[in-house]
């Protein structure tokens, strides 16, 4: 993250929003002014003094999705200036701040662009493909205990620290707005990481990665390139390294499986 200085100043932008009324309708990039503004305020902040301006001149509000504000939701996701969450590594958009910038920048603002989170209107996308993935099979259905034995399988730290820095990854879709093939490897990675790496998840591990490379495949997202632009851009900074940890896990099932005896399959199935 990059340093900056909490000294507070008046700053003005212009903004070059995208707009799009729906997701079947053409859209186009609209300037609005921002004068003003307290250098401190954060993007969104500024997103909503707009806002309010257009509210009282009768105008459109800017459609933008934000929850939690802190870094930890991951619907904050913009383009900015050509970058997913904008200029700093290691921040989303909720984090950025006006004094990122410069007096009398013009600012671009678009939403990520991937054919598997289409627009829903202006700068909100949808990325229920995501969800679908983690429905496939990014979770244990198997008995892990109550919380009393927590402490009864033992989990090596060198793992623990791994899955949990997998389990970082808020799901935003940097990664994929970042990759020219929209590949959504370093978020299944992750979500496969983080699960294949503790003892609980051993059970559905092949199960588990298989299905969700399967549904990522028919969600229409491409292959990786190992460019790393994914990385890059990563609020949370999840490593290229859990892609290296998604294709081991990925072949390893598939040859576990090509050498299963169909009858274990079977007895698998129906259980």
């Amino acid at each position: 993250m990059v340093a900056e200085s909490s000294s507070s100043q008046a700053i003005s932008v212009t903004l070059r929003v995208w707009r799009q009324a729906g997701p079947d309708q053409p859209g186009r990039f609209v300037e609005y002014p921002a004068r003003n503004l307290n250098s401190n305020m954060s993007f969104l902040e500024m997103l909503d003094v707009v806002n309010d301006e257009l509210a009282v001149k009768g105008g459109e509000p800017i459609a933008f999705d934000n929850d939690c504000r802190e870094g930890i939701c991951g619907t904050c996701s913009l383009v900015i200036n050509g970058k997913p969450h904008g200029p700093h590594r290691g921040v989303a958009t909720c984090q950025t701040y006006l004094r990122s910038f410069h007096d009398g920048d013009v600012i671009t603002v678009e939403p990520f662009r991937a054919k598997p989170f289409p627009v829903i209107k202006d700068l909100i996308v949808n990325r229920k493909a995501f969800d679908r993935i983690m429905q496939a099979g990014g979770f244990i259905s198997v008995r892990t205990g109550s919380a009393c034995d927590a402490n009864a399988i033992p989990v090596p730290k060198d793992a623990a620290d791994l899955a949990m820095d997998a389990a970082a990854c808020i799901g935003c879709g940097a990664c994929v707005a970042a990759c020219k093939n929209a590949s959504a490897m370093l978020f299944v990675g992750a979500k496969v990481s983080q699960l294949g790496l503790l003892p609980q998840g051993q059970p559905e591990r092949d199960q588990r990665v298989r299905a969700m490379v399967k549904q990522m495949d028919a969600e229409g997202f491409g292959s990786c390139t190992n460019q790393y632009e994914c990385s890059a851009v990563c609020p949370k900074l999840i490593s290229h390294e859990f892609i290296a940890r998604l294709n081991r896990d990925y072949l390893k099932a598939v040859i576990r499986s090509a050498f299963t005896p169909i009858s274990a399959n079977a007895s698998s199935a129906a259980g």
